[in-house]
Formats: C-alpha cells, sequence, structure tokens
C-alpha cells in the first residue's frame, strides 16, 4: 500500500493500482526509448504488472501499532512481502519471461547491497531465477535490458511521484525522494518532474510522443473510520476517488 497522510486521513493508493498506473504512463513513452520495439509489448507488461505481488497484501491492509499508521510498501512485514514478491515473480514469467525477468530485476534491486537474512536469500535466489531464465530464453543485450528495465523503474517513481505527493505541491511540498529528479537519465539528463498545476505534471527531458493522461485510482480513508472500525474495514468501506493527470513538456 502506498499511502498519503493528510490531517484526518489516510490516501491509499493499492501497489497493484499503481503499477496499472505506471503502465499507462509507459505507453506513452516515445518508442525509441525502448531501443529493440520488438518486446515492446513484454517490457510493458512488466511494468503494468512489476507491483502484482502486492495484490493479496493490500486485499486486506493492516495496522503498524508503532508507527500508528497502516503498512506501507516501505515498512510491511519482511517474511510475507517476500514469499509474495517470489509468487508475483513466478506469476508474471507464466505471462511473458522476459517481462517476469525484469520484473525478478526489480525486486532483487531492492535487496542487492544487504548481507542481512531473508534478504539476501531472496537476493540470491532471484539471481539464480534470472540466470535459469537466460539459459533458456532468447533476452535482448545487455544494453538493451538496462535501458527498459530503467523504464520500468523511472515508471514505477513517476508513479510514485503522483501517490505520494499533493497534486500540485511546490518543490519544497514534494516527498524528499522526488525534489531531485529520478535516478534515470535520458541522453544524460536526469529526468525531472514538476507538478504545474493539480492536474498537470512537467517532464523534462520529455519523455512522451506528446501529451499524455493517465488515470490513477485511491481512496481517503478517514483516520475516525479506522478508530471506530480498524482498518481493514474502513479501508474497504471508503469511495474510490479518481485522479487524471497529463504529462507536458
Amino acid at each position: 500500500m502506498i499511502i498519503r497522510e493528510t490531517e484526518d486521513a489516510f490516501v491509499m493508493t493499492t501497489q497493484d493500482d499503481h503499477g496499472r498506473f505506471s503502465g499507462e504512463i509507459a505507453r506513452g513513452f516515445r518508442r525509441e526509448l525502448f531501443i529493440d520495439e520488438s518486446v515492446l509489448e513484454e517490457v510493458l507488461l512488466a511494468i503494468a504488472e512489476h507491483d502484482r505481488a502486492w495484490l493479496l497484501m493490500d486485499d486486506m491492509p493492516i495496522w503498524n501499532d508503532e508507527s500508528r499508521t497502516p503498512f506501507t510498501f516501505m515498512d510491511y512485514p519482511p517474511l510475507p512481502k517476500l514469499l509474495m514478491y517470489s509468487k508475483g515473480v513466478e506469476e508474471t514469467i507464466a505471462m511473458s519471461p522476459y517481462a517476469g525477468y525484469l520484473c525478478s530485476l526489480h525486486y532483487a534491486s531492492f535487496m542487492k547491497n544487504t548481507t542481512e537474512a531473508p534478504f539476501a536469500d531472496f537476493y540470491r535466489a532471484e539471481q539464480a531465477r534470472q540466470q535459469e531464465l537466460q539459459d533458456q530464453f532468447s533476452f535482448p543485450d545487455d544494453d538493451t535490458v538496462t535501458r527498459q528495465f530503467g523504464l520500468l523503474q523511472l515508471c514505477d517513481d513517476l508513479s510514485l511521484y503522483v501517490n505520494m505527493n499533493p497534486p500540485g505541491a511546490s518543490k519544497d511540498q514534494e516527498h524528499p525522494w522526488f525534489r531531485e529528479g529520478f535516478n534515470m537519465s535520458i541522453d544524460g539528463q536526469r529526468v525531472v518532474a514538476t507538478w504545474a498545476s493539480e492536474h498537470e505534471i512537467q517532464i523534462s527531458p520529455f519523455l512522451f510522443e506528446r501529451k499524455w493522461s493517465a488515470s490513477i485510482k485511491w481512496k481517503h480513508v478517514l483516520k475516525s473510520s479506522i478508530e471506530e472500525q480498524g482498518i481493514a474495514k474502513a479501508f474497504h468501506d471508503a469511495l474510490w476517488t479518481e485522479q487524471t493527470v497529463t504529462f507536458v513538456p
């Protein structure tokens, strides 16, 4: 779950909805950014499905007594999270081995520099899975994989940018992860997003063929409802709100 806290509510976005929003964003990208268009649909599938591992976890949100907030993707208990990560990769491989390979790279990247169990164990298992997939299937060359994996992570970040910031936020109000831009660079220029209004986001360099709109849904879950009903029921009873944003030069 992605959480943005307000004075009286938690704005909650499921990870799968965030993933599908990421996929909507990617469909507007200039095609040459993908380098090898022969696997374009598989890359777009990977981007849209990259957080399907969270489907069951987000279906029943749980409460973090220590932080007094719902558990988020950042602090969710590790053992169930890692088990579902593995399941999500397996399900994506069944749809497309290359899409599953990109998702495996994505999850493993979170654990790359840790030596602590169970994270290191997960990382090693995903490395073995990646090697097995490389041995069984023909994937693009390393430079193309690096670019396409980078686009997956960029779309992930762009979606997080929309979900973790209030619409129209100024740079000093933004979540600190995004104030200096994203990790992805295109032609040597770091990708930066800035809210131009509550419905428009400026992207530099501009990655899209033209102005591009995508929609995400979330729930405003009142803190008073959580106190009365608990987080799971309060979330399920809350109404969905849809936000459409347009990416502009």
